[in-house]
């Protein structure tokens, strides 16, 4: 009951004030400034959602119309994927690039999301977005804005993966508990580290090195930022990059008595380019190694006219800074392709254990692996779990 003399509307939550409902026409007659219309007008991170789940859904009707005309999943054009972003793709097939959904009956019986590299069965739909979807696909998607794909209508609805001839893995942790696919279908993994800025990680190119060789890829390892231990570096660089340099060699020398190919490169000074055109020619490679060590530049070095962002290293930290937020891939104008993924800090590894890991160490199990070569060991050893 009401106490005497207090109104209703006192007793609970003061009521919101009615929304206008003709905001559009206060605008258009000058009743209402700009300021104060973005203020209302709010574009949050639901209405994205909200927006993208409408634009996958439009596009998953009108796979299903084609569908029901009876065009089969083995008659559809086999594409390749360049990029997936969030619910969004880009397939390439005939020299066309399309914007991909994946049907979500796919995604649910599918082992792991789709990802660069692989070949995929799309369906294309009807859609009134063609030219911006052709025209302006390759460069602008490169970008990675979400507002890019966001504003597009989808062209096409991937049916289904078709099985991978290579598959690079890594886990969510060094524990090996859940598998993240990056890349299916590459042939060649090129390993990059950099002489200084940042130092040689010498664990971590053992670690990516049991990656490749596990995911079926061929490794081959290049050290890059050479110059600064020339003879024509700045007097200040000191006597430590040359040292480096002779380790450097040291190690790389004992990677080729092991069958894997090695690079020595300076992108800023064009040193070992066309070494590098030799290996990367007619194949499909994956860049890995840490940020700031030079894969884009060495990319960028070879092939100018690719839109590969290439950032700097922290002076403070020593460190480089993310510039390839996703994977993607890049067709090389001399024939092959490569696909630049984000710089590692830590990368765990799937479908390794205790039990096989010195198959991916023959030099430690043959007694004739040098010290920091046993350190690595060592050291991913105590990371992994024993098989169950």
């Amino acid at each position: 009951m009401t106490p005497p003399g207090v109104a209703p509307a006192a007793m609970g939550k003061p009521k919101k004030p009615q929304r206008e409902k003709d905001l559009t026409s206060r605008y258009l007659s000058g009743g209402l400034d700009e300021d104060r219309l973005q203020g209302q007008q709010r574009f949050t991170a639901r209405n994205k959602g909200a927006t993208q789940q409408k634009i996958l859904k439009t596009a998953l009707m009108r796979a299903d119309e084609q569908a029901a005309a009876g065009v089969g999943v083995d008659t559809l054009p086999v594409g390749e994927v360049l990029q997936v972003y969030s619910l969004f793709s880009e397939v390439e097939h005939a020299g066309r690039t399309y914007l991909c959904v994946v049907r979500k009956t796919m995604a649910k019986v599918a082992e792991t999301g789709l990802v660069v590299g692989d070949r995929v069965r799309f369906r294309v739909i009807d859609t009134n977005n063609e030219a911006l979807g052709n025209a302006q696909a390759p460069a602008a998607a490169a970008s990675g804005t979400a507002a890019y794909f966001a504003s597009r209508e989808p062209e096409a609805v991937i049916e289904r993966i078709e099985p991978r001839a290579t598959v690079l893995t890594r886990s969510d942790s060094f524990k090996g508990i859940e598998q993240h696919p990056i890349v299916a279908n590459a042939e060649q993994m090129l390993i990059v580290a950099s002489l200084r800025h940042p130092t040689v990680k010498w664990g971590l190119v053992d670690r990516i090195l049991v990656a490749a060789r596990g995911g079926g890829l061929k490794p081959v390892v290049c050290i890059n930022k050479i110059d600064v231990a020339l003879p024509e570096a700045p007097a200040d660089a000191g006597g430590a990059e040359e040292k480096d340099l002779v380790f450097a060699r040291g190690a790389l020398a004992h990677y080729e008595s092991m069958g894997i190919k090695t690079l020595l490169t300076s992108a800023d000074r064009g040193i070992g380019l066309d070494a590098l055109r030799d290996v990367l020619r007619g194949h499909t490679t994956v860049l890995a190694g840490h940020s700031g060590v030079g894969k884009s530049s060495l990319v960028r070095a070879i092939q100018p006219q690719l839109d590969l962002k290439v950032g700097e290293v922290s002076r403070y930290t020593d460190k480089g800074r993310h510039t390839t937020t996703s994977a993607r891939r890049y067709v090389l104008d001399f024939g092959g392709a490569v696909v630049d993924t984000p710089g590692v800090k830590h990368f765990g590894l799937w479908g390794v254990t205790a039990e096989n890991l010195p198959e991916y160490f023959p030099d430690v199990a043959a007694g004739t692996a040098p010290e920091w070569r046993k350190e690595s060991y060592e050291r991913i050893l105590a990371s992994l779990e024993p098989a169950r």
